[in-house]
């Protein structure tokens, strides 16, 4: 039996959705691997996803600090952030020797990491062989908002001793890895169709209404939402998650024990977010269209939105103009012209991924 520990970035719930995808894959696929999963913010989240796999041990970690935003806003607070960050950096010694120590006493046989930096260090102390996974890494999600370069040299030096790196789409990251970085498209949770049915019917009867799917992530609280112009677009239902407070015959929450939400992604006819990652995965792989909520500060953000425009797969707006937006009919139609795309593109790539996480443990084995 394999041992894999597999860490999990606590920034909101688009790094755990998407790890619950491979994880199921991986032991879907073989019997003699068992998953440590070391997390903390969406442990329940992962808990409830991954319930009866007896292969599974989940480990409270704390495991990086992701960004912070000011207060009713989905743009960065820099100075917090700054703040949070030497805090940070004071545990950083400390976190690679507790790795050290942990990954030593359990036997791991492989570290995978989406995509804390720490325990990279701790696993080549060891010799154990390592796998970053992202669309970015928190190096070069920092620049541009840390000025101090030399701040973010502890995560760099991190990076850099990854075995290997798998880069995912949009990534525009250097090639990090010794054994080098290879380059894959979108993956997500698999959809079960009766259900889409389910919600279909439960949100649009009729059969009339044009479905907006209405997320900006779980770390994301703001006052003023119910106060939009866009609750009222005609002809519109809108899915929001459980944590946006809009009372409106028209507004369905997710319920906040649901925890599949690729399902209401799947039923809706267009998708409103911030460029998180795992929500836009999860729309493209359900060829779904999007609307980007456009932040011209975070270079993660930029470089996934990029990506989604080459490829026509999104339009982009700013947080100001959301606050003057209504959904006409003119933008709907507009955005029903079908666009074509390579019948491989937006194929979930999740069991290919997981193949190639297979190969290389068994190589390094």
């Amino acid at each position: 039996m394999k041992t894999i520990a597999y860490y999990i970035s606590d920034y909101g719930f688009g790094h755990a959705a998407r790890s619950v995808a491979l994880i199921r894959q991986l032991l879907k696929m073989v019997k003699d691997v068992r998953v440590i999963i070391c997390h903390s913010f969406a442990l329940q989240f992962l808990r409830e996803s991954l319930q009866g796999e007896n292969r599974i041990v989940f480990r409270t970690l704390e495991t990086d600090i992701g960004y912070v935003l000011r207060k009713d806003s989905i743009e960065p607070d820099i100075e917090k952030l700054i703040v949070e960050y030497e805090k940070y950096l004071k545990k950083w010694s400390s976190l690679i020797e507790q790795e050290r120590d942990y990954l030593q006493t359990n036997g791991i046989d492989f570290v995978i990491s989406d995509i804390s930096a720490f325990p990279f260090e701790a696993a080549y102390m060891l010799g154990i062989p390592s796998l970053g996974i992202s669309n970015f890494t928190w190096h070069t999600a920092y620049q541009g908002l840390i000025a101090d370069s030399l701040l973010l040299e502890p995560l760099k030096e991190a990076y850099e001793k990854m075995t290997y790196f798998f880069s995912l789409a949009g990534s525009q990251e250097p090639d990090w890895g010794m054994q080098g970085t290879k380059q894959f498209g979108f993956f997500a949770r698999n959809v079960d169709s009766n259900e889409v049915n389910r919600i279909r019917k439960f949100v649009n009867p009729t059969g009339d209404q044009f479905v907006v799917f209405f997320g900006l992530g779980m770390k994301i609280d703001i006052e003023q939402l119910e106060r939009l112009p866009i609750w009222d677009s005609p002809n519109c239902t809108f899915i929001v998650s459980s944590n946006v407070q809009v009372q409106r015959p028209n507004v369905f929450s997710i319920p906040k024990d649901y925890i599949e939400s690729q399902h209401y992604i799947a039923v809706a006819d267009l998708i409103i977010s911030k460029p998180g990652w795992g929500i836009v995965s999860e729309a493209g792989c359900a060829c779904k269209p999007l609307l980007i909520l456009d932040r011209q500060m975070m270079k993660e953000d930029q470089h996934t939105i990029s990506y989604l425009k080459e490829n026509h797969l999104c339009k982009t707006m700013t947080w100001n103009e959301l606050h003057h937006f209504v959904i006409n009919e003119e933008f709907a139609n507009e955005l029903k012209s079908p666009h074509t795309h390579d019948s491989d593109f937006l194929v979930n790539q999740a069991d290919i991924i997981s193949k190639e996480i297979l190969q290389v443990l068994r190589t390094k084995n």
